[in-house]
C-alpha cells in the first residue's frame, strides 16, 4: 500500500486521499463487492487524521462507490452514476445556461434511441402508450399536462432497457418541469406558429408511427415533436449574440 502515500500538493488534502483511494482501487483491480482496508489502516498508510479521511470516504459513499456493512467492514458497491448530479439536479439553484444545456441533451438524447426503441418495443409497450396517450390527451398547442408528458416519455426511455438512461430521465425531470412552467410565455408563441404551420406532432402521431414500425417516419416526427425546444433554444442565442436579454427570466419566488 505505500502506493496510499500522500505528496505536498496544491489541492486540499481531503482531494489527495479521495484520489488516492480511487489510483488505488484502480490499480488492486478491486471489484464490486471486495473488501478495502479499515479506516484505521488506510489513515496510518496515507498518514493523515481519521477525520480527514472519514470526509474523503464520504464522498465515494455518497456516489454509492462505498458501503459499510456490519462485520464486514467498508466495501466496494456499484455506483449510481448520477447519484452526484441527482444532489445537485435543483433548478432553483442552477443558472438558466445550464438548464437549458439540459434541456438540449434532453432532446439530442431521445432522439438518439429512435433506433433501440424500435429494436426492443413488444406489443405489450404499444398497449401500456395507447392507455397513456388515451388518459392524457393534448391539451393546447402542442401543450401537455407534466404527468402525461412524464408518463409517455418516460415510457419510451424504459423501452431501450438502458438503466442509466431511465435514470438520466428521472433525474432531470424535474429541471424540465421547472423550465416549461417559467418559461411558457416563451413557448406558446413558438407553439402557435408551429401549429398555423402545420407542424405540431402530438404523442398520438408517434404512437401511430411506433405501431407502424415506421422507424425513420417516427424519427422525423419526433424531431417536429421537439421543434418546439429547437426553435426556443436557438433563438435565445441568437438574442444572446445580439446582446439582447434572454426574456423570461427565472422567477423564484
Amino acid at each position: 500500500m505505500r502506493n496510499l502515500k500522500i505528496e505536498n500538493q496544491q489541492i486540499t488534502l481531503v482531494d489527495q486521499v479521495e484520489e488516492k483511494l480511487l489510483a488505488y482501487i484502480r490499480e488492486q483491480n478491486l471489484c464490486t463487492g471486495n473488501s478495502i482496508p479499515s479506516e484505521q489502516v488506510l489513515a496510518e498508510t496515507l498518514g493523515v487524521a481519521r477525520s480527514v479521511l472519514r470526509e474523503a470516504l464520504s464522498r465515494l459513499k455518497m456516489i454509492g462507490m462505498i458501503e459499510t456493512r456490519t462485520r464486514k467492514g467498508m466495501m466496494l458497491k456499484e455506483p449510481f452514476i448520477f447519484e452526484g448530479m441527482k444532489r445537485a439536479a435543483n433548478p432553483r439553484i442552477m443558472g438558466e445556461e445550464l438548464m437549458f444545456d439540459i434541456l438540449g441533451f434532453r432532446v439530442a438524447l431521445e432522439m438518439g434511441i429512435c433506433d433501440d426503441i424500435f429494436y426492443n418495443i413488444t406489443p405489450k409497450d404499444l398497449q401500456e402508450l395507447e392507455e397513456i396517450v388515451r388518459m392524457g390527451g393534448a391539451l393546447r398547442n402542442n401543450e401537455y399536462g407534466l404527468m402525461s408528458e412524464y408518463l409517455f416519455h418516460s415510457k419510451l426511455y424504459r423501452i431501450t432497457g438502458n438503466k442509466t438512461i431511465t435514470q438520466f430521465q428521472e433525474l432531470i425531470h424535474p429541471i424540465i418541469t421547472f423550465i416549461k412552467d417559467n418559461f411558457q410565455s416563451l413557448f406558446q408563441p413558438i407553439n402557435m406558429r408551429l401549429q398555423r404551420e402545420g407542424r405540431i406532432v402530438t404523442h398520438s402521431d408517434l404512437l401511430d408511427y411506433l405501431k407502424k414500425n415506421d422507424a425513420e417516419g417516427y424519427r422525423k416526427a419526433l424531431e417536429n415533436h421537439f421543434m418546439v425546444y429547437k426553435i426556443f433554444l436557438r433563438e435565445r442565442k441568437e438574442r444572446m449574440r445580439d446582446g439582447q436579454d434572454t426574456q423570461g427570466k427565472v422567477r423564484l419566488g
